[in-house]
């Protein structure tokens, strides 16, 4: 389904048959909502499980101007304002663990729990530049130059060799992905910094972390636990898409965790 939201014509998908409290995912950079299928029809039963893709992403518009994380928060909050939806709780990948942050940090009376899944509170100042290029490179030639590099970095070789059939579903969203919207998702990943304003979070949370991400350490995951009282952190034997890899194993972290904060 679409609605347009802050001019962007967004699409989502809402699963409302339940009549359970809302729970929404949000997916990571070259990805779009099909990430969560999985972890998603497992909790479609107890929850109301709303999932979108972010602006440039999937089935939704590319933005006409540059935005920041800010924006990306009140995409998410007009979302919500448009199904009714008054609190959620909310799960975030990486990108999506950004947004999640940010909109926590923005609309804390709309988020009755926060799980934070291969993601950092900021970006250090000495990859800003690293963020840039990457912007630069896939506007010149798209996402094909990313992909094999990308997979590499998502998930273990062990994985990848078991599991071929999911890692190409989930490449072949990251090839379809819009160069100027990743480019633009890129520039806004460059500036992202949240890290001093966890502490204003309070709010039950958890963040899970890859022990084998190359790209977001483990080490950065706990670092924004620590920021957030009473956060718990989990670390699980997966690459950057550890709701992914290790599905089952995260599917009934998540579980638990959002039984405790009911």
């Amino acid at each position: 389904m679409q609605v347009t939201v802050n001019g962007i014509d967004t699409h989502y998908v809402l699963d409302a048959r339940s009549g359970g409290p809302a729970l929404t995912f949000v997916h990571q950079l070259g990805g779009d909502h099909t990430v969560w299928d999985q972890v998603a029809g497992h909790f479609r039963h107890r929850y109301n499980v709303l999932r979108y893709d972010v602006r440039g992403h999937g089935a939704s518009a590319i933005s006409r101007e540059p935005f920041g994380f800010a924006q990306l928060a009140a995409d998410l909050n007009a979302i919500l304002d448009t199904k009714g939806v008054t609190r959620t709780h909310l799960v975030g990948v990486s990108m999506g663990g950004m947004i999640a942050q940010q909109f926590a940090i923005d609309y804390p009376a709309r988020v009755l729990s926060l799980t934070l899944c291969d993601t950092s509170s900021r970006t250090p100042h000495e990859a800003r530049d690293m963020w840039t290029q990457r912007a630069a490179l896939v506007r010149r030639e798209g996402t094909a130059m990313l992909a094999n590099a990308t997979m590499e970095r998502w998930f273990t070789p062990e994985f990848r060799q078991a599991h071929g059939e999911t890692v190409k579903v989930i490449c072949d969203v990251l090839l379809r992905t819009a160069s100027e919207g990743y480019a633009m998702a890129c520039e806004a990943l460059r500036d992202f910094d949240a890290h001093d304003r966890l502490a204003e979070l309070r709010v039950p949370a958890l963040a899970v972390a890859g022990r084998y991400d190359g790209g977001t350490p483990a080490a950065a995951t706990r670092a924004l636990a620590d920021a957030i009282a009473g956060a718990r952190f989990e670390i699980l034997d997966a690459a950057h898409l550890a709701p992914v890899e290790e599905s089952h194993r995260f599917t009934a972290l998540l579980e638990t965790f959002l039984h405790q904060s009911v």
